[in-house]
């Protein structure tokens, strides 16, 4: 376990990550915890004495890493952008399972599973979990038939959900 203090952190205007709350991962920490490491990685710990598991960190260039804040982990430590924080980190291994359902409907699609198999774990990841959040059988169904479609025309999960987005504007206008 590396511990460290850091500051809450909050970008501006960075494309995808505008608005994020994070904080900063030096390089001589992320050494410590995956040296060579240059690619995301999850971790465990704590923030202050919030617990944490299976956060990415994700690599800011020049062996640095940011490690992303998100709204139930700043309400439980009852802290915004400019505070201190206590971080303990160790590297998380747990691998976490992708949506069995999702999986099985590519399966069903050779070109989509291709595509799906060369993303990032994380990046699948995006897709698992955004099906498995589905309220009801009928959106999970309807966020797998989009997860397929996807693959199949090679976009990442931002391009998919602004497309569905322009799908759904140009519906109503």
């Amino acid at each position: 376990m590396v511990k460290f203090t850091a500051t809450l952190l909050k970008f501006d205007q960075m494309g995808e990550k505008t608005g994020w709350t994070y904080l900063e991962v030096p390089e001589k920490i992320s050494e410590q915890l995956k040296p060579g490491q240059r690619k995301s990685y999850r971790v465990k710990g704590k923030i202050d004495q919030h617990s944490i598991k299976g956060v990415a960190l994700l690599p800011m260039g020049g062996g640095g890493f940011i490690m992303p804040v998100n709204a139930t982990m700043r309400k439980a430590i009852g802290k915004n952008k400019g505070a201190k924080v206590a971080v303990q980190l160790a590297v998380d291994f747990k691998v976490i399972p992708l949506s069995q359902d999702m999986m099985d409907c590519l399966l069903d699609e050779p070109k989509a599973l291709a595509f799906f198999n060369k993303l990032a774990p994380s990046h699948q990841q995006y897709y698992s979990k955004w099906i498995e959040g589905a309220k009801t059988e009928a959106t999970k169904t309807k966020r797998i038939a989009a997860t397929v479609l996807a693959m199949t025309r090679q976009m990442s999960y931002g391009e998919m959900m602004r497309a569905m987005k322009q799908e759904k504007d140009d519906l109503i206008g």
